[in-house]
């Protein structure tokens, strides 16, 4: 099974020693993604609702460069600094996912890079 990585310059470039995604055969598995611009680097807002945006679209952006789509996706892993921000957050990615009910773990954590208040990663079967 061929191991290749998956890029876009449409979701930010890895802010670390890894890949935006990885396809492994019909597997995919994004990196967590931030609330960050593509072209900045930067956080788009300070709030939750402007990073979940951002960083779904910014999800969105890599399993289509793996040639799939949303539909795709069988697991999300969601990580928040706040959880009194989960109904917030819910909203916003039922828009992304609607209709399609991936399976989904959120959990909180104390912190993440760049202090984002939300992570997102994801494994799509294509």
């Amino acid at each position: 099974m061929a191991i290749q990585p998956i890029e876009t310059h449409q979701a930010p470039a890895a802010i670390g020693p890894y890949s935006q995604g990885i396809s492994a055969g019909a597997w995919h598995f994004v990196s967590g993604q931030l609330g960050m611009n593509p072209e900045t680097g930067e956080l788009v807002s300070e709030d939750v609702a402007g990073q979940a945006q951002q960083a779904l679209e910014n999800l969105k952006h890599i399993v289509e460069a793996a040639g799939c789509s949303l539909n795709q996706v069988v697991a999300v892993d969601v990580f928040l600094t706040d959880m009194g921000n989960f109904l917030e957050f819910n909203g916003i990615y039922e828009a992304f996912f609607a209709g399609h009910k991936p399976a989904r773990a959120v959990v909180e954590v104390s912190a993440l890079p760049k202090g984002g208040c939300v992570e997102i990663k994801c494994i799509v079967n294509g």
